[in-house]
């Protein structure tokens, strides 16, 4: 039988033909990352919002209402004591007793009256490319950046807040929300402190770093 022989060539031809296979550390760490990258990428945009009430009665009917279960569960607690209810079951005692449950069913009803009477504005912060055009389209004026202002305090506000105001129907869908010349005339009309708020919000959203940095 003559000799075993691999020309040149033929090395050349079965190194083309084999496919080269992927360490397996490779692979795993491949299939780790992507996995960690489709939760970054997943990540919703932070929300704030803004309450409104006018209604202080309602406002005090809460107040009164989480006053009277605080004290239901204290005199409950003392209750417990005395009747000699073991500790592991005395959490369950306490929350099954007449008098927190009519405390509970109280502040509920405190609470939704409230919140009937109260006017939410919600703002998501703007992906990064979004906030850097909205600056570019409100420069300072000149005088305002002699003072360190990176935008025009005149125009900006209103087109931040009109930008980032989120409004939901009663399902949950987004609807149409705030125009700029509807946020403007919020701006205009409501008091220093108010309106400083109506802008706040909407800035605080899209400043706030939700990231832990760690310890070096």
């Amino acid at each position: 039988m003559p000799p075993f022989r691999l020309s040149l060539a033929d090395l050349g031809r079965e190194q083309m033909t084999t496919k080269p296979v992927a360490p397996a550390a490779a692979v795993a760490r491949d299939a780790h990352w992507a996995a960690k990258m489709a939760r970054l990428k997943s990540r919703e945009l932070p929300e704030r919002s803004l309450c409104l009430c006018d209604d202080a009665s309602a406002k005090q009917a809460v107040t009164e209402a989480a006053l009277g279960l605080a004290k239901a569960r204290t005199t409950t607690a003392s209750d417990s004591v005395e009747q000699g209810v073991v500790e592991d079951e005395r959490e369950e005692w306490i929350a099954t007793r007449p008098a927190m449950l009519l405390a509970e069913g109280r502040l509920e009803v405190a609470e939704a009256a409230l919140r009937d009477v109260t006017i939410t504005l919600t703002f998501r912060a703007l992906p990064r490319p979004v906030w850097a055009q909205l600056l570019r389209e409100h420069p300072p004026t000149e005088s305002q950046a002699d003072q360190g202002m990176e935008y025009n305090v005149e125009t900006f506000p209103a087109a931040l807040i009109a930008a980032c105001h989120i409004e939901r129907d009663e399902s949950g869908a987004e609807v149409p929300g705030m125009t700029v010349a509807e946020a403007q005339e919020l701006l205009d009309e409501w008091p220093d402190g108010e309106a400083k708020a109506l802008f706040s919000v909407p800035l605080l959203v899209n400043q706030t770093m939700r990231a832990d940095l760690g310890k070096g």
